[in-house]
């Protein structure tokens, strides 16, 4: 299994998760244009993506998905009710549109999807693991507290991308306004760096191989701060690699082996 974070945070998010010849997107948050772009400079096609699927909602998640779809019309977009009813004054017309309820378990191509309900300020955000029957990639991000059910989902992961939004301080001393800030903290907001890292110290194992910090935001957070939270974690698990999703440009693709 390889994957990429095709770009994290408030300006657009999108993962590529491959496995035999099955490739699918987590979420399209950027044009169509611009995810393009993005795997092409991976060596990938856009044409041969089987399909995508929605977090939730918001801009940020589903700003290139109708275009996509319209242009790919074998591109299957899944999600549940809620998202895809409410996302649909962004997505437009979607071809291929796909409804699942919320902790199914989806057979695409030789990938294995699972979602499980997390917390966030939509009408019904979830995560997802991916598993090829050897090895299995979770997603969590947008979401304002870790629940057990995301523990359990994710306990036995052998990668993870994980949200790491924002570092309190800065939060509070930065560009927001108070209201917004009060959302960002709340229990349908965001992962603060040392959440993310106390989550992350209870379902990390000695096989668990990758975790991206994901969802950093551009103003209340930096890269520094959100290792600096899980360095600890590094030096308990030393075989634990850990990288940063960029807004900007995608990561390398990281294989599991």
């Amino acid at each position: 299994m390889q994957f990429s974070v095709l770009g994290s945070g408030s300006s657009g998010n999108s993962v590529y998760i491959e496995s035999g010849k099955t490739s699918l997107l987590i979420d399209a948050g950027f044009s169509g244009k611009e995810i393009n772009k993005r795997l092409a400079s991976l060596g990938k096609k856009t044409e041969e993506l089987k399909a995508i699927c929605l977090t939730h909602e918001h801009r940020d998640h589903v700003a290139g998905v109708g275009v996509l779809a319209r242009r790919f019309n074998k591109l299957a977009v899944w999600g549940n009710e809620g998202t895809l009813m409410n996302g649909e004054r962004i997505t437009k017309n979607i071809p291929d549109a796909r409804v699942f309820e919320t902790g199914d378990i989806l057979q695409i191509g030789d990938l294995e999807v699972r979602s499980f309900r997390i917390n966030h300020d939509t009408s019904d955000p979830v995560g997802y693991t991916v598993s090829n029957g050897i090895h299995t990639l979770g997603y969590c991000t947008d979401t304002g507290y870790a629940s057990h059910l995301m523990a359990q989902r994710l306990m036995g992961c052998d990668a993870l991308i994980l949200e790491f939004n924002h570092d309190p301080d800065l939060l509070r001393m930065g560009p927001y306004p108070l209201q917004l800030q009060q959302r960002v903290r709340s229990r349908q907001g965001h992962l603060a760096n040392e959440e993310g890292a106390a989550f992350l110290q209870t379902i990390s194992h000695d096989k668990m191989q990758c975790v991206v910090l994901a969802h950093l935001s551009e103003k209340n957070n930096t890269p520094q701060h959100a290792l600096r939270a899980v360095k600890p974690i590094q030096e308990q698990w030393s075989q634990l690699r850990v990288e940063v999703a960029d807004q900007h440009q995608p990561l390398p693709l990281i294989t599991l082996c």
